[in-house]
């Protein structure tokens, strides 16, 4: 159990004892010690700015550092990457720097994590902010050892002289009272990355000594023994706790209530937002179980049912479209084609199926807030819960504390937004914690989409003109964080306006044919207000859906010509980058040539299982994948096993490799779950899948048993990210090596049982 404190930056660093080195204008100072800093001495600011050293890097008297980082780890490992990048230019050991993450009280707003940016974005102003804090400890060194700063060396944190015999002094005996002009210049980009810059120059490439090492991750152990804390340990003295109460099908709105039927709780209403609190837990959870509530049902029934959801996205309405490529005149070229080969794929409503639903706890005073939540995005819970409370944003903390998963958007957000309405109107710290059916049933879902597919061949099979469009559920229908509460099931119950936003996507690739169009359309939301099908960012927003079309249609173009996939692939990709992983994939799989399907087929205990081997590659950003599944299809039980898969991954500069290689193996699992299994099922009204049986997700039994992985360390490339563009891949090699055993195609996710014993019933 862990005991929330609230402790501002600048308690923090004084209770820590920092070497803080702080800004203002035409003054500077280091300062470190338990007590207060000396008068002239700015202190750390309240709320970071950007512009100032401290906000980024902190030496502490035994000569450790601490940085302050705006994003947080979802289990990738990327704490110690952070700490390798600034132990690197700090010329420290790596287990001498602690990375304070995702706390809006002593961290920049970097963004949140998200688009794989942690270490291509997030990782910059960090290591840029060590260079410079190396460049005035070492002009202070200067001035302690009487020798110019550039005749000094340091390693492991201890400045020397190089003198006979050799003089020396630590970080730690650096600490002082005396000034540093500190500041750094900062670059705000798009979504709240940022870089900043000061006076040195970061190491040559040539010089690092850690950077691209497998320095082991310092998480495993408390997550393996159960000593990490989570959200769901936060305890906040005078808490209540709560659970929220949901419409039991979509789109009711609250008729009468019973409160007489609930005791030990009592119940908190305001429009639509209704929750039970009470002292103790149990007593909630009773509550919310018993609580009389009368419901006026939607008169129709908002939604089409999961069987006709394709047909409804199909005939429904374009509210936008977005030609995202168009080269030449894909029109004319298709009118003048020998052939058309043409298809289309179909994708879910997905559920992110974290491992529990979300927790949030929330302390509101009259003039300020800290909420500890489980968001990937902190910072835009703090803005999000300002707005909802009527506060500064300086006046809200965002504490990020470990949850049971995100990737993307899920139910995070709208735990912390709920935790803090009711701690306002309650006076009282809150704890809301959902249960299954509220995390797997209303977090907001990954897209479902139709794709359709055109490509005109000439007489001698060369592709003359290619076409692909999306049409789908926006994947922003409510926003990928929090920031504002008309994203959240709080503002919306509340009735706050709408605001709801509209994009989709394309392929991500770099095949070259004379005409080309990719585009996307949006239609519009199943239903608009406090929707359990709201649609928003899951691990990789759109990828795995758009490439499971996209690639595929590449191999069934291949078949339509009669060659080889990999031969086809490399004949039309154009960046040499994406040639070389493609490559790189099918030489480490030993991929041999085939211009249909295998059929291999033998006999394993009495059925029949059918092997196949299926490629698949993408873009995303300046990151290349290519992805080999070989597969095993089991037509009596439905089951496909990809047995082993093949990853040939290209995402610039390696910062951990051992680090690197984990985070493929979760995008190979994660993506082969959703590819085989995970379908949000619902009728009319009401979602049926709330739990593990009605939404299931991979088992062990179906794990691959093998990740064969080739990681090209493309030096002369910025690290480019890695935590989502190995799942885009997955669904798509694994429906080629399906083809590629059976000789049937499956252009609908998932590869269920029930679906693949359909398609394969003839066998």
């Amino acid at each position: 159990m862990a005991i929330a404190q609230s402790l501002s930056r600048r308690e923090f660093l004084l209770s820590t004892g920092a070497l803080v080195v702080s800004t203002a204008a035409g003054v500077s100072q280091v300062f470190a010690q338990a007590g207060p800093p000396a008068v002239h001495a700015p202190p750390p600011p309240q709320f970071p700015s950007p512009e100032q050293l401290d906000s980024w890097i902190a030496i502490l008297p035994d000569g450790s550092a601490e940085a302050f980082f705006g994003k947080m780890d979802m289990g990738q490992g990327l704490e110690v990457a952070i700490a390798q990048v600034v132990a690197e230019e700090l010329d420290m050991a790596v287990e001498h720097v602690t990375v304070r993450m995702g706390d809006t009280a002593i961290t920049c707003n970097q963004g949140g994590a998200s688009g794989s940016t942690g270490v291509s974005l997030g990782a910059k102003p960090l290591r840029n902010a060590a260079a410079e804090a190396r460049r005035i400890l070492l002009q202070r060194a200067a001035v302690s050892l009487r020798v110019p700063a550039d005749k000094l060396s340091v390693a492991n944190g201890i400045v020397t002289t190089g003198d006979t015999p050799s003089r020396s002094v630590t970080y730690g005996e650096l600490v002082g009272g005396k000034h540093f002009d500190a500041q750094v210049e900062w670059n705000k980009q798009v979504g709240n990355f940022m870089d900043v810059k000061g006076q040195a120059r970061p190491k040559a490439l040539s010089d690092y000594q850690l950077v691209g090492k497998s320095v082991p991750r310092r998480d495993v152990a408390g997550k393996i023994f159960g000593t990490a804390d989570y959200v769901t340990d936060i305890r906040v003295p005078g808490m209540l706790h709560a659970r929220m109460i949901r419409p039991p099908t979509a789109g009711s709105t609250i008729a009468s209530i019973n409160a007489d039927s609930i005791k030990n709780a009592r119940v908190i209403r305001q429009d639509e937002f209704l929750a039970v609190v009470a002292d103790r837990e149990w007593d909630a959870i009773e509550a919310a179980r018993t609580l009389e509530v009368k419901w006026t049902p939607h008169p129709t029934g908002p939604f089409p049912g999961a069987d006709g959801l394709h047909d409804h996205i199909r005939d429904a309405p374009v509210v936008k479209r977005e030609e995202a490529t168009k080269k030449g005149d894909p029109e004319a070229a298709f009118k003048a084609a020998a052939r058309i080969v043409a298809a289309e794929y179909r994708w879910p409503l997905q559920s992110h199926a974290s491992m529990g639903p979300a927790c949030a706890v929330a302390d509101v005073k009259s003039d300020a807030a800290t909420i500890w939540t489980g968001s990937q995005k902190p910072h835009s819970t703090r803005d999000g819960v300002a707005k909802l409370l009527g506060l500064p944003p300086e006046k809200v903390r965002g504490v990020w504390v470990m949850g049971p998963g995100s990737y993307g958007r899920n139910d995070a957000g709208d735990a912390a937004m709920d935790a803090a309405y009711l701690s306002k109107l309650t006076g009282r710290p809150v704890r809301v914690q959902g249960m299954r059916a509220d995390g797997t049933g209303w977090d907001p879902k990954g897209a479902a989409c139709v794709h359709r597919a055109r490509a005109g061949l000439d007489a001698s099979g060369k592709v003359v003109a290619y076409e692909f469009v999306s049409k789908g559920l926006s994947r922003v229908n409510v926003m990928f964080n929090e920031s504002d509460p008309r994203d959240c099931l709080a503002g919306m119950t509340l009735g706050l306006p709408l605001n709801p936003g509209t994009g989709l996507g394309t392929p991500s690739e770099s095949y070259s044919f004379a005409a080309k169009l990719l585009a996307w359309e949006v239609v519009p939301p199943l239903l608009e207000r406090c929707s359990p099908l709201r649609t928003s960012h899951l691990r990789d927003p759109l990828g795995p859906e758009v490439h499971f079309g996209s690639e595929q249609f590449i191999d069934e173009i291949a078949a339509a010509v009669k060659t080889d996939p990999v031969e086809f692939r490399l004949q039309y990709i154009t960046a040499p980058r994406d040639a070389a992983v493609v490559k790189a994939a099918a030489q480490k799989a030993g991929w041999t040539a085939r211009k249909g399907p295998t059929h291999r087929v033998h006999s394993k205990v009495g059925a029949k299982v059918f092997h196949g081997r299926g490629i698949a590659y993408a873009q995303r950003g300046d990151t290349v994948v290519a992805v080999i599944a070989d597969v095993e299809v089991y037509p009596r039980e439905g089951r496909v096993w990809a047995r082993k898969f093949t990853v040939a991954h290209d995402c610039g500069l390696i910062i951990n490799p051992q680090s690197l290689r984990q985070t493929i193996e979760g995008n190979v699992v994660q993506g082969l779950s959703r590819t085989l299994f995970e379908e949000v099922r619902f009728d009319r009204d009401t979602v049926k899948s709330v739990d593990w049986a009605s939404y299931p997700i991979l088992e062990m039994r179906d794990a691959p048993e093998e990740v064969d992985i080739v990681l090209i360390n493309s030096t002369d490339v910025a690290p480019s990210g890695a935590g989502e563009p190995t799942m885009r891949c997955v669904p798509a090699a694994v429906a080629n090596a399906f083809w590629d055993a059976t000789g049937v195609r499956m252009r609908q996710v998932p590869l269920s049982p029930p679906r693949v014993k359909a398609a394969l019933a003839h066998l």
